[in-house]
């Protein structure tokens, strides 16, 4: 496996799926990582905190960071090539140029400059890999719809592939944020997954969903379109913590 620190100097592969991630790995990284390994003739995945997404200085700093336990799960995955840049690579000065998504859905209400940050930066990493498939995890649905949208209609010739979300044996998805949260705190945040199963056969699934959270209070609850596909979605706090979460109502995510 190659690391690569500087992506005018990666190698462009026919046949490759780029997995991007901020790393921190965890079990629902390495699902994507699977199904970019089954899928290409070479994986590429890319491992940068990107600061643009950040809204919150406090959530950038408390990020976990471990690149060398990220390096060897990647290898243990098969990854051919891990582009590993500094944000100074990305974002030289004089950098003044950005992707901003005009549809971004609450969680671009709620967080503003988040998707700019995302859009730009994957925007970038497509053009640098020139990947054939890129994948990204269901659990970041509102992510999936703004990067589809970016790649019809900026034409950027790649595949966008949606992994489901993974989740531990309790039903919380797997977020690297999952570690900040203490037992009490975990405890509480179950109350998003069961709010959105049991909101999901319901007449209002929105309102339902916001009955059910048993005190959790939301930044938002919406609807989202995946190309025909329609996601249950919310984000809510638990102490410092800003958790994401979807359900699957009707149609098939591909």
């Amino acid at each position: 496996m190659k690391v690569v620190r500087t992506p005018a100097k990666l190698e462009r592969v026919p046949g490759t799926g780029l997995v991007p991630t901020m790393g921190a790995l965890h079990e629902g990284h390495l699902a994507l990582l699977r199904a970019a390994r089954a899928e290409n003739e070479s994986v590429v995945m890319s491992l940068f905190v990107n600061p643009a997404q950040f809204d919150e200085e406090a959530d950038l700093a408390a990020y976990p960071r471990d690149e060398a336990r990220d390096l060897e799960l990647a290898e243990a995955e098969g990854v051919d090539v891990v582009l590993a840049p500094d944000a100074d690579e990305l974002y030289p000065p004089g950098f003044s140029t950005w992707v901003e998504p005009t549809e971004a859905g609450a969680e671009g209400a709620a967080r503003p400059g988040h998707f700019r940050g995302v859009a730009t930066i994957c925007l970038k990493l497509f053009n640098a890999v020139r990947p054939d498939r890129a994948y990204f995890g269901q659990k970041d649905a509102r992510q999936v719809a703004v990067i589809r949208r970016l790649v019809r209609d900026l034409d950027v010739p790649v595949e966008v592939r949606v992994v489901p979300t993974v989740r531990d044996g309790d039903g919380l998805a797997l977020s690297s944020r999952n570690a900040r949260l203490s037992a009490a705190e975990r405890e509480l945040a179950l109350g998003l997954p069961r709010a959105l199963e049991s909101a999901a056969g319901a007449a209002d699934p929105v309102a339902a969903a916001r009955a059910s959270l048993n005190g959790l209070e939301p930044d938002y609850v919406e609807l989202v379109d995946l190309d025909g596909a329609t996601v249950l979605a919310a984000a809510v706090r638990v102490g410092s913590v800003r958790l994401l979460d979807n359900v699957l109502l009707k149609g098939e995510i591909r």
